[in-house]
């Protein structure tokens, strides 16, 4: 079997042995998280950021959960919003809300286990947040330059370029690809199945014939060299025959979206505003979208048809009174024009 990744031994923000500090209250929340089904990411991002927090009380001689006041939160928060990064940034208001909301759930989580008396966070206002679209799409053509990047004439190449494939397709998470089993792919049907998809939900979705062909490829002629006759079932493999590590398909991603020479940056995320855009500029409907991307709510799928503006720009053409009976100007009228304006002067 392959080597699972070791987690790194967390330090203590203090003695987890004092049942009154810090350390001992972020232990029993994250077993009491773990006993009521919450992901590990889920888990991790909690207790990361209430560390965060913990320190920043003890770095200032606050040493229990029980010396928390809102105008103790309410420091904290401003001291995100000054803080500056290593790049010497501000944290964006989307790292803040993510801070303060883990704070937030984990003292009305101390407040319902009768911990402490109150809930200090009860009333902290958190930032606003504001609509963000996608930073950049892909067009089908640059897709298409993308996907072409790979040395296919490698094994690495090979799975490489059935990654990106299996990404383009389906508009797949990242985990979710990592995560892909060799029976979790039905050729016959030409679906996969997502398995422990966010918030721990399966689904099944379909994948297009280029992508499952190119999947084959790299079972039939590339994953046998890297297996190193190793028995593993998930699909995507490292050069040391291991599941691939999310992290290292950010990396992968975004080496091949650089190298293609399109002039946009991005990585695997990036493959998924692209399949749900250009799907919706198509015509598919965006239940079905919703269905794809697995997400919760219509509202957080309804952001790509603002990003899809292909349609909306045709009936702006269409309809707009002064793309209709006006002759365009000439830029030769124009700069006689100007010449004629500058001779009079």
């Amino acid at each position: 079997m392959s080597k699972k990744r070791q987690r790194k031994p967390i330090t203590p923000v203090d003695d987890a042995t004092d049942k009154h500090g810090f350390q001992h209250f972020i232990n029993i929340h994250v077993d009491d998280l773990r006993a009521r089904n919450y992901s590990e990411l889920t888990i991790d991002n909690r207790s990361k950021y209430v560390r965060r927090f913990a320190l920043w009380c003890l770095a200032r001689g606050i040493t229990r959960p029980n010396e928390i006041t809102k105008p103790i939160l309410e420091r904290f928060q401003r001291h995100l919003y000054q803080h500056r990064t290593e790049q010497d940034k501000p944290l964006s208001f989307r790292s803040q809300y993510a801070h303060l909301s883990s704070l937030r759930a984990w003292f009305k989580w101390l407040a319902r286990k009768n911990y402490l008396l109150f809930n200090p966070a009860s009333e902290l206002d958190l930032p606003k947040l504001g609509h963000r679209l996608p930073k950049a799409v892909l067009t089908a053509n640059e897709a298409e330059q993308v996907l072409a990047t790979p040395n296919i004439t490698e094994p690495l190449g090979v799975r490489d370029r059935a990654i990106l494939e299996t990404f383009y397709s389906t508009g797949i998470r990242r985990g979710e690809l990592a995560g892909l089993r060799l029976d979790d792919i039905d050729a016959e049907r030409r679906t996969i199945m997502i398995r422990l998809g966010k918030g721990k939900k399966d689904r099944i979705i379909p994948i297009g014939k280029r992508a499952l062909s190119w999947i084959t490829v790299y079972i039939e002629s590339a994953r046998g060299e890297l297996l190193a006759g190793v028995n593993e079932p998930t699909l995507f493999l490292t050069n040391e025959g291991e599941p691939i590590n999310p992290d290292s398909l950010t990396e992968y991603v975004r080496r091949y979206i650089d190298d293609s020479g399109i002039g946009k940056r991005g990585s695997c995320h990036l493959f998924r505003h692209t399949m749900a855009t250009l799907m919706l500029e198509h015509g598919a409907d965006i239940r079905y979208i919703q269905a794809m991307l697995g997400h919760a709510k219509l509202t957080t799928t309804e952001i790509y048809t603002q990003v899809s503006i292909r349609k909306l720009r045709q009936i702006h053409e269409l309809t707009h009174p002064a793309d209709h009976d006006r002759e365009e100007p000439d830029p030769d009228d124009l700069k006689a024009t100007g010449d004629d304006s500058d001779a009079a002067a």
